[in-house]
């Protein structure tokens, strides 16, 4: 029975997310792909050995899970399909991808530039640990193209960007940045969590590195961790055989397997968060005890028309801030049921987080003078992130109004 995999590159987005990567099995046809929790696969005699680099790749496509194995590979080939990318590297976690492509990647000596606000864990990373091994590490406000041109040296050797950015959700002009990149003999990464390949597809604009955290809007139901990086065949090879293999950070089966079902979901719901988020957000804006808003499909984000070009969806992530965000939160649980205070995105459920300006700048972003008056246009002493799930919003924006109330 043939693959059907091979005639659905010329397919649509919603098509691939349901039939991209998966084989109907030849010998008892099932439809629906089995998790294969087996750890070692039986192979000829000569065509494996002690190390994985003794494998024949061509005659023994797996050998030891740690290295491949088949639910990888049907999400792998998903993942490639969806953003229009060669190939594709899973990994257990979000945080395992992007640091396995920046170790991969970058060299002692060499040079990073990664956005001055971004998710916790590739802040601390790359401000602790990766300079910890000789990389030179500078930040830039990846929205602002003359402060990343700036942050240019002779050894800048890869620039990591997000867009939407966590938690501010300032966007990236990803076509530019990457025509920056490549001039400057550099590669383009973007970590495109908070959009999915529904809402943008970074490689379509010029960036060679696509990240997710398929923990969040991938997966969707906040039941499986996951993390995968998209590119082209040789560099995913490379990342596989010189990271995946010798680090470890394998996805397991089951994990895989999850993440390829709630993907089959995935257009479908990003429309409905973003359609929710929506309404929260202009509720959120006409509010009087709500000081500002940020979200991409509000004509008021300050990259509106660049949001308009570039995302097919606004997704469903919402910023605000109240004049006191000390005092919003101290009273503001006793008024949540639908909203959890928790960390994540992109649940089915809403969940919603506080970002102490105060505490961020010491744990996390550690910014200098400039950059930290740049995040405190927006942010202020600290504001709230929602991650607007499938409620019926009349309900969510009823919540907050109670919620307001304490002030």
């Amino acid at each position: 029975m043939e693959a059907r995999v091979r005639q659905l590159e010329a397919k649509h987005l919603d098509t691939l997310a349901v039939h991209g990567g998966v084989d109907v099995d030849p010998s008892t046809g099932v439809v629906s792909p089995p998790i294969h929790t087996s750890v070692t696969f039986a192979a000829e005699y000569g065509t494996i050995g002690f190390s994985a680099a003794d494998t024949d790749e061509e005659l023994v496509p797996f050998a030891y899970a740690r290295e491949g194995h088949p639910n990888a590979a049907q999400l792998e080939r998903r993942l490639a399909l969806l953003d229009g990318g060669e190939a594709a590297v899973t990994f257990a976690t979000g945080i395992g991808a992007i640091t396995g492509l920046i170790l991969h990647l970058l060299n002692p000596g060499d040079h990073l530039i990664v956005s001055d606000v971004s998710y916790a864990g590739t802040a601390e990373f790359t401000r602790g640990f990766l300079q910890r091994k000789q990389i030179e590490v500078s930040i830039a406000d990846m929205s602002d193209l003359g402060d990343v041109e700036r942050a240019v040296r002779p050894n800048t050797k890869l620039i990591h960007a997000e867009t939407p950015c966590n938690p501010v959700l300032k966007l990236v002009d990803i076509a530019e940045l990457a025509a920056l990149a490549h001039n400057a003999g550099a590669s383009l990464v973007v970590d495109g969590t908070f959009a999915t390949p529904v809402v943008t597809r970074p490689l379509e604009h010029g960036a060679d590195f696509v990240a997710y955290s398929l923990t969040k809007y991938m997966a969707g139901h906040g039941d499986a961790l996951g993390g995968a990086i998209i590119g082209r065949a040789e560099e995913m090879h490379g990342l596989r055989t010189n990271v995946g293999v010798h680090l470890g950070a394998t996805l397991a089966p089951f994990n895989c397997w999850l993440t390829m079902r709630g993907i089959e979901t995935l257009p479908i719901r990003m429309r409905a968060h973003s359609d929710r988020a929506q309404v929260v957000a202009e509720f959120l804006e006409a509010h009087p005890k709500v000081e500002a808003v940020r979200f991409p499909g509000l004509p008021s984000h300050p990259q509106h028309d660049l949001a308009q070009r570039q995302m097919a969806l606004p997704s469903g992530m919402i910023s605000f801030r109240v004049p006191d965000g000390k005092r919003f939160g101290a009273g503001f649980a006793d008024h949540l049921n639908l909203f959890s205070f928790a960390p994540s995105l992109g649940l089915s459920r809403s969940l919603i987080l506080e970002c102490n300006t105060e505490s961020l700048q010491r744990t996390t972003f550690q910014l200098d003078d400039e950059h930290l008056e740049r995040y405190r246009a927006f942010a202020g002493d600290g504001f709230f992130r929602l991650s607007v799930g499938l409620e019926d919003p009349a309900d969510l924006c009823e919540e907050l109004n109670r919620a307001l109330s304490v002030l």
